[in-house]
């Protein structure tokens, strides 16, 4: 994975931009959680629904240490993997990250190319699949370029992980719900 690429990638998402790239899963989107626009212009396109929420994605523990009040031993034991834990959010944590809810979905992931471009951005990021409500997600770079080219400001080369078939697991690790497996 070319370094140049993933600080070009970084570079857009600290200035307000969107980029598509690689995860566990499926490409996609990621902008910078703390920037409003940024996260309007993703949920628009996507056509999601702001109550709905996105998910944070992280390189480390410490990355969302800004957006989450607490952090479980529960939660701590599924990470770096495909889990994503719904924790209580900051009161800063900006109402289209957190939808409806007053905590915010996070997961520290295990792919290293999605977590080299976290480390590079210098936080988490808004890590939701990289398709329209509705639509099936992208699972390759070569259908990403097809698919979305125009629709995002970049587009980081990379693959998806090996062997994954489904979206992130999410859990509430305080009751032990799984909302999504």
């Amino acid at each position: 994975m070319p370094r140049a690429q993933i600080e070009k990638a970084a570079s857009i998402i600290n200035s307000g931009g969107i980029v598509v790239y690689a995860t566990e899963y499926c490409f996609g989107f990621a902008c910078d959680p703390r920037n409003p626009r940024a996260l309007q212009r993703l949920l628009r396109f996507k056509k999601r629904p702001w109550q709905k929420g996105l998910i944070l994605l992280a390189a480390n523990i410490d990355q969302i240490d800004e957006f989450v009040l607490d952090i479980p031993e529960d939660a701590k034991k599924h990470w770096p993997g495909p889990v994503t834990c719904l924790l209580p959010a900051r009161t800063s944590v900006l109402y289209q990250l957190r939808g409806r809810s007053s905590k915010v979905a996070v997961r520290v992931t295990a792919h290293k190319q999605a977590a080299a471009l976290c480390l590079a951005t210098g936080s988490a990021i808004v890590s939701t699949s990289a398709n329209r409500a509705g639509q099936q997600p992208v699972r390759s770079y070569r259908e990403a370029v097809r698919r979305l080219r125009g629709l995002s400001d970049y587009i980081l080369p990379g693959r998806v992980g090996a062997g994954r078939q489904q979206a992130s697991t999410i859990i509430d690790p305080y009751s032990g719900e799984k909302l999504r497996y």
